[in-house]
């Protein structure tokens, strides 16, 4: 190719590059952090980029908010800085020095540019606080020395104290008897019912928890969260795993071992994740995902059921 022709080429290169520009929109507006993982109390920097004309006049909605959403806050704003980029463009860098005081995964939503009457959006981003590890804390000390003082039991007895240590025992059994029989709704004064199977309970709960419509009056939260609960009892009734105390993960990780879950265990994997996302990150879900979650929680129950064996059916028959 001769150099005349090479040069034709690369003009109409160029020319096809600043058409797509203009086209494509004259603001771009990226976001990042400088770490997506933080110590709780610890700050880190949200770092804003602008591209745009040089002659446009734009401004952030939020610019005198103190916080980016209930979980995070805006600790402090640097002077943001302008790069000439030639071509009547510029680019605009601002920082905002974030920080949380509460741990869990928190979503940072798109963020509001206007610029000439139109609204630009940054992408959105989620951070991860974690909580304050105190058994890595050092030169933790009293301000002053503790004195110890002799003891005399005779001062602390108060007069008639047989009758305040059987007050104090009277106490202690009804709050035992609280927390093992009535928080749970149990009444020992009546004679017990015998509890249904795994799969009886967990398909009635079920049923009763989908008859309360949680999601469609926008409590999506305690939805999700007495759907993991149904399924957290019944796995540990039915596989006598303790998935009330485990983390989502955990549960996952232990049921892989077990060949009646392998089959379910991806969409028991696909509800946890979603539930926690709703629970912790406070996220929205899509109607479609509710009912997705519920089915998928039917199917695990319904494909872990125990299969009857033929002596038992012989035997209930008689």
């Amino acid at each position: 190719m001769s150099q005349h022709a090479r040069h034709i080429v690369m003009t109409a290169v160029l020319l096809m590059a600043t058409a797509i520009g203009s086209w494509g929109g004259n603001v771009t507006f990226k976001a990042k952090l400088d770490s997506a993982t933080l110590i709780m109390g610890k700050t880190t920097a949200l770092h804003l980029e602008i591209t745009q004309d040089k002659d446009a006049r734009g401004f952030f909605v939020n610019e005198q908010a103190d916080t980016l959403n209930a979980m995070v806050e805006i600790a402090e704003r640097p002077q943001a800085d302008t790069t000439d980029l030639g071509n009547n463009r510029i680019q605009i860098n601002r920082d905002l020095i974030i920080q949380s005081f509460d741990s869990g995964m928190w979503i940072i939503k798109p963020i509001p540019y206007v610029v000439n009457g139109d609204t630009a959006y940054s992408n959105q981003l989620t951070l991860k606080v974690l909580p304050v590890d105190v058994s890595q804390m050092k030169d933790v000390h009293d301000i002053k020395p503790v004195e110890t003082v002799p003891f005399n039991l005779l001062d602390w007895l108060p007069d008639y104290w047989w009758a305040w240590l059987l007050g104090i025992l009277l106490i202690a059994a009804g709050i035992w008897a609280y927390h093992k029989y009535y928080k749970k709704g149990v009444n020992p004064l009546k004679p017990s019912r015998k509890r249904l199977p795994p799969y009886e309970e967990a398909m009635i709960n079920l049923q009763n928890l989908k008859a309360a419509q949680l999601w469609q009056q926008g409590q999506e939260k305690e939805y999700f969260t007495g759907l993991t609960d149904i399924l957290r009892v019944y796995i540990d009734r039915r596989f006598d795993i303790n998935a009330v105390e485990m983390t989502s993960s955990q549960i996952i990780e232990t049921l892989k071992k077990n060949d009646e879950t392998r089959a379910v265990n991806e969409q028991l994997g696909m509800i946890l994740e979603i539930a926690d996302i709703v629970k912790f990150a406070n996220a929205r879900p899509l109607a479609d995902d509710n009912e997705v979650a519920y089915q998928r929680a039917v199917n695990f129950v319904e494909a872990t059921r125990p299969v009857e064996q033929p002596e038992k059916k012989e035997e209930a028959k008689k």
